[in-house]
């Protein structure tokens, strides 16, 4: 008979947990993009830019990256995780900037024109570049604590997080709403930090500061930059 220790069990847990989410969250991506970017030539959507292209590209890489770099570790293969870790350093310095030259020069074509969806692309182009703020610090964070695998992998699994608002926002529905991607994503957090706090009967800080400050610094932001004198301010510097 085999007993497993209450350090084993917690390991299997984890191993589980963030496997789980980082391929749950790559199919959400692929069900809300499905229609614009995987399996745009059956629904014969709207032909994209090549930056477009490129930006989707980048960021399936990412979400594929995190599946790949979680099930090394569920499978035990370290070494190979430390090794795909440096490949994935640099990309996700890809995604940051990829992230923000798409966003801002949408934009900037809406502002410039004129139209009727400059406001409200502004709106999502402010979110869009607090996330990827959000996301090089996670990112960040768990390079330089790569050594601490209690920290690294929380705020890996805090990345979705920071890319979640906008799958959320292109979800096939029609009542979606920003209070719902809001809902969605305190949702999100509130889960997984709610899950690894009861497992491991205590709240870690890297979820306790990372989570948290992420979860403030985006509702403050939906706030404000919804409001008539954020939108305008933004638009000057992008006109």
């Amino acid at each position: 008979m085999v007993l497993t220790s209450p350090a084993g069990s917690d390991r299997e847990f984890d191993r589980r947990f963030y496997t789980g989410a980082s391929v749950l969250f790559g199919g959400l991506v692929f069900w809300t993009f499905a229609q614009t970017f995987y399996l745009k030539a059956w629904f014969r959507t709207p032909a994209l830019s090549p930056l477009v292209h490129v930006h989707g590209i980048v960021m399936t890489g990412w979400v594929a990256l995190l599946a790949v770099q979680s099930g090394l570790i569920a499978i035990h293969r370290v070494q190979w995780h430390r090794r795909v870790g440096v490949f994935g350093a640099v990309w996700a310095l890809l995604v940051v900037i990829l992230g923000s030259t798409t966003t801002l020069a949408a934009a900037v074509r809406e502002v410039r024109g004129h139209t009727p969806a400059a406001p409200g692309q502004v709106l999502i182009t402010s979110l869009d570049l607090l996330q990827m703020l959000f996301f090089a610090a996670f990112v960040v964070a768990a390079i330089l604590l790569r050594r601490r695998p209690d920290y690294h992998k929380r705020f890996m699994l805090l990345t979705v997080a920071c890319m979640l608002p906008d799958a959320l926002a292109r979800l096939p529905v029609s009542f979606m709403t920003n209070s719902l991607i809001l809902a969605g994503l305190d949702g999100f957090i509130v889960l997984c930090v709610g899950l690894d706090t009861i497992r491991h009967r205590r709240l870690h800080p890297a979820f306790g500061w990372g989570g948290g400050s992420f979860v403030v610094a985006f509702h403050v932001a939906l706030v404000t930059f919804v409001t008539t004198g954020w939108i305008g301010f933004a638009a000057s510097l992008l006109s």
